[in-house]
């Protein structure tokens, strides 16, 4: 959603590398930057005029003229003031002291409220609450169906004693769910509540009279992100029609300009609590502005991606495959498949690549990514016998044709496929003899498995297939098998000799050998050292 800002912030600021002092008329032309890429990303004047001001009070003060580098110290201060406005520190949820907490969810039809309702539910119960989901929207059509299932794929059980449909009065349904999650037990009880397709008298009486009724701990103000600048507007009207304590930002994965992300903390005060990211029930998080503002910034979001991958990982099995990628073991295909899985867990790959710090710069191999090559590779290994996983040399000519017609593949992709995998598990554990062991789940050579080039998957969307490998030589591979299996073992030798390492990160970028890279000397962010094995 924020590429547009990145992209132009980005500009902006590589504008000002190289300077060693900043004249008035660099920081002026640097703050109109600013105002113009904020007023094209939809952001609300206001909230505009409160950020420059700020960041040129700031940028003509002390601190940036005795800076040894005045760029970045520009970038430090533009990252700061994003933190504000987008909320400063994160809030968590205002639970009651005698439960049950109660939850009401508000804003216009359409904004993704009943899907949230089992988005939040989920979260809770993943946080170890035992939540309610009340179906008080007796007014959309099939609302109340809708809630049902999402609760059931959610795990979380529903209170909805009226049909719906026009058809129950919601206050009364509000009440008695309140009144069973007490009877029941239930310490959070998430009230899903009616909304209309714009702001008007009935919508903010029946939310007043529900709010009344339930005396909620919580008002969460649902609001589309994409939207625009209708969404401050909207939440100016909620606020003083009902009163809201937090707000949840939904569709945060489209691609509209983002504006109102960074206007509704300024303009209403409230605080940004949660947000959608996605349509699946684990495509929510708690939103934190130090971490949107990094990835606005191009600085990537690596500690979210660390509690994804905290949660999606089994950490026995983790140390396990660590150690048999640093050579306690054979790293095999079998656990090449187990791995795989696992990623899976952690949501789009997509999505994952994006939170990398630098990878704005790889956004149109970001877009060309092709997802389903993960379920083609995956394909390909499962058609492999348990014996053939274990051991890959054993797969000869006649082994590869039937592996390709039982994966709706060619006998040249998995021939690349066991070329890469050779050339990934050769490049993990040159890593981790290099000190990076145990890193971040989806580097360490297991990316490039997944297609050319460097970014993994980033083959032609419209072949639908990966390329075949990039030839070595002038002299193709011998049909003849004791004459294949010397040539490939000739190809493991050149490829282990440190001469000839893979160059580059498990994503391609950059050409350090990581096999020099000290972890001590990375400024790596708070909670990641738990991930190196130094």
């Amino acid at each position: 959603m924020f590429a547009s800002l990145s992209d132009r912030l980005s500009a902006t600021f590589k504008s000002l590398r190289g300077k060693g002092r900043l004249s008035e008329a660099d920081i002026e032309t640097t703050v109109s930057q600013i105002r113009r890429a904020l007023l094209d990303a939809d952001v609300a004047v206001p909230a505009v005029r409160a950020f420059t001001s700020a960041v040129r009070e700031r940028a003509t003060s002390a601190e940036v003229s005795q800076a040894l580098n005045p760029a970045q110290q520009i970038v430090k201060i533009v990252n700061e003031q994003l933190i504000e406005i987008l909320g400063g520190e994160s809030r968590e949820l205002a639970f009651a002291k005698h439960p049950p907490t109660v939850i009401m969810l508000a804003g216009l039809q359409g904004a993704g409220k009943t899907t949230l309702a089992g988005k939040l539910g989920k979260w809770l119960k993943e946080e170890g609450h035992t939540p309610l989901l009340v179906a008080s929207d007796l007014q959309r059509p099939n609302a109340v169906t809708q809630l049902q299932v999402v609760g059931g794929q959610a795990g979380v059980p529903v209170w909805a004693p009226e049909p719906g449909n026009g058809v129950g009065n919601p206050i009364e349904v509000a009440r008695s769910g309140v009144a069973h999650a007490r009877e029941k037990y239930y310490d959070v009880v998430v009230v899903d509540t009616a909304g209309r397709l714009g702001v008007d008298a009935e919508l903010m009486q029946q939310a007043a009279d529900i709010r009344d009724a339930v005396n909620p701990d919580e008002i969460l103000f649902v609001v589309d992100a994409m939207i625009g600048q209708d969404a401050v507007t909207t939440a100016q009207a909620f606020a003083d029609g009902v009163g809201f304590t937090g707000v949840v930002l939904s569709k945060l994965d489209g691609d509209a300009r983002g504006g109102a992300a960074l206007s509704i903390r300024t303009v209403t005060g409230k605080p940004v609590l949660f947000a959608s990211t996605g349509e699946k029930l684990t495509d929510f998080e708690r939103f934190h502005p130090d971490r949107m503002a990094s990835r606005i910034l191009d600085m990537g979001d690596v500690l979210t991606l660390i509690e994804q991958a905290e949660k999606a990982f089994d950490e026995g099995q983790a140390e396990e495959m660590a150690n048999k990628i640093a050579g306690d073991g054979d790293f095999t295909l079998q656990d090449f498949l187990g791995y795989m899985q696992q990623m899976k867990q952690l949501g789009s790959m997509k999505k994952m690549l994006g939170m990398l710090p630098g990878m704005g710069q790889m956004r149109e191999q970001l877009e060309n990514f092709d997802e389903r090559e993960v379920v083609r590779v995956e394909a390909m290994v499962q058609s492999m016998t348990p014996a053939e996983r274990q051991n890959p040399k054993i797969i000869n000519g006649s082994r590869r044709s039937r592996i390709a017609k039982g994966s709706g593949s060619t006998v040249s992709e998995i021939n690349g496929l066991l070329d890469r995998f050779e050339q990934a598990k050769t490049m993990m554990r040159s890593m981790a003899r290099g000190g990076m062991k145990g890193g971040l789940p989806g580097q360490g050579g297991m990316g490039g498995l997944f297609g050319q080039g460097g970014m993994p998957g980033g083959g032609k969307k419209s072949r639908g297939r990966m390329a075949p490998p990039p030839k070595r030589g002038k002299k193709g591979k011998s049909g003849n098998p004791a004459k294949r299996a010397q040539q490939e073992r000739e190809a493991a030798e050149r490829a282990s000799a440190p001469a000839n390492a893979p160059a580059g990160s498990a994503f391609g970028m950059g050409s350090a050998d990581p096999t020099t890279v000290d972890p001590s000397a990375l400024e790596l962010p708070k909670g990641f050292e738990k991930f190196l094995g130094r």
